[in-house]
């Protein structure tokens, strides 16, 4: 099975759990109901941006459309690129990695996640611009940058590829 139908098929087990229709999580998550039908149906491949509004909608972390794959995915936005490293569940939130390339000359704003998220970038090389939209910093190689993820935020690389560890927390 590829990853398009993997997260297809998690992104309707998880909708289903939670005893909610196609047309409600498409209402909420400011998704079409047909681009969410092929998504599920595997017919479509998942983009960063898409897979953030629907697990916002449904009120669970991201990693929690990409567990269980096989190896890990590498799932691309606008301007970004992630491959999940890790997720961590404590009693009171939790907390993934993901390694990231932001393309150079880019620019990705994300919508707001749920209450309380917050993000963390450390750079590894190259210079980010990052943060809330309201506030966005310059974050260079071995600097690390922190912002509320429940507010829109924006990646950009404004001078070349960079590279980049990301840590989201989820409160529980």
């Amino acid at each position: 099975m590829d990853l398009a139908a993997r997260v297809g098929l998690r992104v309707r087990e998880l909708r289903e759990v939670q005893g909610m229709s196609l047309s409600e999580l498409a209402r909420r998550s400011s998704i079409g109901k047909g681009t969410l039908s092929e998504l599920e149906g595997g017919r479509r491949n998942p983009t960063l941006e898409t897979l953030y509004a629907l697990t916002t909608a449904l009120g669970v972390p991201l990693s929690a459309a990409l567990l269980d794959l096989a190896s890990p995915a590498t799932i691309s936005g606008d301007a970004v690129d992630a491959v999940l490293v890790e997720r961590f569940e404590a009693d009171d939130a939790v907390s993934e990695t993901y390694r990231v390339r932001i393309r150079g000359g880019t620019r990705q704003e994300s919508a707001a996640h749920t209450a309380g998220t917050t993000e963390h970038l450390v750079v590894l090389a190259g210079t980010a611009r990052a943060g809330a939209l309201s506030a966005p910093v310059l974050i260079r190689p071995g600097m690390h940058g922190s912002w509320p993820a429940d507010v829109p935020h924006l990646y950009e690389a404004p001078s070349g590829d960079v590279e980049a560890l990301l840590i989201v927390r989820y409160p529980q």
